[in-house]
């Protein structure tokens, strides 16, 4: 863990409301798909009781040349600061930080569940084993209110269609909201969903972020099909 100043070199819109954020990668800093930093804006021109600093996972691969997060957008300073923040404005971030990263023996199969925002460090995590040829079989069920909401969707269904190891699950529960076509799944990730497309699995290993909500529901799901706790690594997103 160490501290570093980079500066913010660039700002994307990846859904909507929901931005990435890119920065220089300080020399020496390293870190695993998976990991978070604590992102803390230096002198902001406003600040509430929030405070100044926020924890964000890294949805950049290890091997990319920048840092990334993505971030929903909230009317709070902090957010309208980072979204306002000129090129070249330096930040403090501590890290790396956290244990939500791809389990070793590829022989376990990774059964990964994001709801929204949630896909974050689960990029980072997909981009880094496809790079480094781990050789495990991703399965990835990504749940969003509509296709508009969902970060990063096209990207991972391009390295979906790229990689044979990767199989990624998107449904949307609000698609009545949406003014997009959809041919894809609809409704809730729930038992019936797993077992249709992750049902031969034999021992998989579960990675689940999002709400808060969403993470209680799966899990209970988890526990309640007689999924080991032990095989269960979880992340909960509040207000992102």
């Amino acid at each position: 863990m160490g501290v570093y100043y980079p500066k913010l070199k660039d700002r994307r819109q990846v859904a909507e409301g929901t931005i990435a954020v890119y920065f220089e990668k300080p020399d020496g800093f390293e870190f695993v798909g998976g990991q978070s930093i604590d992102l803390t804006l230096i002198d902001p021109p406003e600040t509430d009781a929030e405070g100044n600093t926020r924890a964000f996972s890294l949805a950049s691969a290890p091997g990319e040349s920048d840092l990334m997060i993505a971030t929903r957008q909230r009317d709070t300073a902090f957010k309208r600061v980072l979204k306002g923040l000129a090129p070249g404005s330096k930040v403090k971030i501590e890290g790396p930080f956290g244990s939500l990263t791809l389990h070793r023996k590829n022989v376990r199969p990774a059964v990964i569940l994001a709801g929204g925002i949630g896909i974050t460090p689960f990029r980072s995590m997909i981009c880094q084993a496809i790079a480094d040829g781990t050789g495990h079989r991703l399965f990835v069920f990504y749940s969003n209110r509509r296709p508009e909401d969902a970060a990063f969707l096209p990207e991972l269904q391009e390295l979906a269609r790229l990689h044979s190891n990767l199989t990624l699950i998107a449904t949307m529960t609000k698609l009545e909201d949406s003014g997009r076509a959809w041919s894809g799944e609809t409704g809730y990730i729930d038992r019936e969903m797993l077992r249709k497309f992750a049902g031969g699995l034999v021992d998989p290993v579960y990675y689940v972020a999002g709400p808060p909500a969403l993470v209680a529901a799966i899990k209970d799901m988890l526990s309640e099909s007689g999924v080991n706790e032990d095989d269960v690594n979880s992340e909960d997103f509040s207000g992102y």
